[in-house]
């Protein structure tokens, strides 16, 4: 098996698993990763954090991005433009928010593009090396690499569940680690070998 096919396959059996998670179990969570990260996230006022409005089965994390915000975060959503691209688009206490496409939901045309300094990114499996599987388009990979452009390096914190974590996640070079990640149970902080 390729290292895509071993990684589609890991997608599908723990996304499998986190959408049999009952919503009691999910929303219990996403409230207590708040609880575990909304005050051991380090930043300084104005820091730009990158969240998202969760689709499909994922952790809630508005409670935490709202803790976020009362410590001076600046908040940003990802918005799929198209099939190869993602901007971050800032979001104003009162500005709403729209359907963004491929199942998105984010401020609209009219909000300032920023470029965050931390990335809450949703995942499909992780390991505890800080490896982690996205959902396969490369939205957030491609997304990474232009703000490498830029010369900027955001801190890059994974959300997920406990049930997506496996052994062992086939990392390939070009794949980026997480410098955290963050499940009901706590924040876990990777060591990263340079």
């Amino acid at each position: 098996m390729t290292p895509r096919e071993e990684k589609a396959a890991i997608r599908n059996e723990r996304l499998a698993l986190r959408d049999a998670m009952t919503p009691e179990a999910r929303i219990e969570g996403s409230l207590a990763m708040a609880g575990h990260a909304g005050d051991r996230i380090e930043f300084d006022p104005g820091t730009v954090i990158s969240g998202f409005w969760p689709i499909r089965s994922e952790a809630d994390i508005r409670p935490l991005m709202a803790r976020l915000r009362t410590r001076g975060a600046r908040l940003c959503l990802p918005v799929v433009l198209d099939r190869e691209t993602i901007v971050f688009r800032e979001l104003v206490v009162g500005a709403p928010v729209v359907k963004t496409g491929f199942g998105t939901t984010g401020p609209g045309p009219e909000a300032a593009v920023i470029d965050p300094d931390i990335l809450l990114m949703p995942l499909s499996a992780f390991d505890a090396a800080g490896n982690r599987i996205g959902y396969g388009a490369g939205h957030y990979d491609r997304a990474i690499d232009r703000l490498k452009e830029k010369g900027r390096t955001p801190m890059l914190i994974g959300i997920a569940f406990d049930c997506q974590e496996v052994a062992s996640v086939p990392a390939e070079p070009h794949d980026v680690p997480l410098d955290a990640i963050l499940t009901e149970s706590g924040l876990r902080m990777f060591q990263q070998v340079s």
